[in-house]
């Protein structure tokens, strides 16, 4: 080989890792992209609905969708496969990160079984979890319970 195909090889070299750079940068400069998932969690089903910042659905994945028993939908098992499908749904939309607002049916002192799984399985799949916050409805007096003064009765 003469002096100047070696120059050439060398300039050619240069020029690629210089753009193999570049595209890394690039990759770097990527915005991560936020979002907020809803969990409702009763001890009859489990709903994950993740929306953008402003509120408009992303996807909606209830246990009913990921199972056809009706007694599982509630399941913790159920819920990994409900987070999986949310990952694999939203994969190519570059979301990374997550405020996570849990919700329960009024009145109930703590979440169903599929909220903690939820959260479990996205964190394992990279997600990062910024908030956690719990949207559970208090009553405040409302309609009288039934039963009457010494309770309901078998």
């Amino acid at each position: 080989m003469t002096k100047e195909e070696l120059i050439i090889e060398e300039e050619t070299e240069l020029e690629d890792s210089t753009s193999e750079e570049s595209k890394l940068k690039k990759e770097k400069k990527k915005k991560e992209v936020e979002a907020v998932l809803n969990i409702y969690t009763s001890f009859n089903n489990t709903i994950a609905h993740l929306t953008d910042m402003s509120g408009k659905t992303i996807s909606k994945i209830t246990g009913g969708m990921v199972t056809k028993h009706s007694r599982l939908k509630a399941n913790p098992t159920i819920a990994m496969f409900i987070a999986k499908r949310l990952n694999e749904e939203v994969k190519d939309l570059g979301i990374k990160s997550l405020f996570v607002r849990i919700r329960t049916k009024t009145g109930n002192p703590a979440p169903g079984p599929g909220a903690n799984a939820i959260l479990k399985s996205l964190t394992r799949e990279g997600f990062k979890i910024l908030n956690i916050l719990d949207t559970t409805r208090t009553p405040r007096g409302g309609p009288k319970k039934k039963g009457g003064r010494r309770g309901r009765r078998p």
